[in-house]
């Protein structure tokens, strides 16, 4: 089994919720490969716990369909194919333009100077080659753009396409040269700051576009 990043594991964090964030946070960052097959023991040893919190949270992973329950107590990190990866492409679409659009009116230049930060921040993982620290900082961007509405129920939807999307995602950053890819981010950065809302959801929906969809069906149909 591949190692699966450790997070912190806060004083008020029983147990349960440790294992449950650990695995999910492993899945999200693509250290599980589609196909990894798991066992209940196995993860136990993993994450140096007994099986009771890991049934926990393999039971909540698996109603987030992020980790498939096979029978004989056998588990494995779903399969992607062409059809259900465009499909939650476009579900990614639709929510986070959704998103970025009803924040839109709650952007400010302390956030826009925030987010560029995170855009610097971006470009030295790329440089380093850290693609864990590249993933995370992806999606801190993108969450503290929709989180700006304080009626946004479409975040927690939209991190549940990410956790599905996460194994396949990293295969996808594996698959070419992230140093040369365009940084779509940029352009909606300066949309942002020219309060030009249809250029920068526009720039979302081409980042979308490059950094998943494309290359995803590239490597899936070869």
């Amino acid at each position: 089994m591949s190692q699966i990043p450790d997070v912190p594991h806060d004083a008020g964090l029983t147990v349960q919720d440790y294992a449950y964030a650990r695995l999910r946070n492993a899945i999200l960052l693509g250290a599980l490969p589609p196909g990894t097959a798991l066992t209940f023991r196995g993860l136990a040893e993993a994450l140096s716990l007994s099986p009771t919190p890991i049934r926990e949270a393999v039971r909540r992973l698996h109603s987030e369909q992020a980790i498939d329950v096979l029978g004989n107590r056998r588990l494995q990190v779903p399969q992607m194919d062409a059809a259900r990866f465009e499909e939650l492409v476009r579900l990614r679409l639709t929510l986070e333009g959704h998103a970025a659009e009803r924040a839109f009116p709650w952007l400010s230049d302390v956030v826009i100077d925030e987010l560029t930060a995170t855009d610097l921040a971006m470009d030295s993982a790329v440089a380093r080659g850290d693609l864990d620290a590249l993933t995370q900082l992806n999606q801190a961007f993108h969450k503290r753009l929709y989180g700006l509405n304080p009626n946004q129920p479409a975040l927690p939807m939209i991190e549940s396409i990410w956790l599905q999307l996460g194994p396949f995602q990293r295969q996808v950053l594996n698959s070419y040269d992230v140093t040369i890819a365009k940084d779509h981010h940029k352009e909606m950065l300066a949309a942002m700051r020219a309060r030009d809302l249809t250029v920068m959801r526009r720039a979302l929906e081409d980042d979308i576009r490059d950094g998943s969809m494309d290359a995803g069906l590239r490597l899936l149909r070869g």
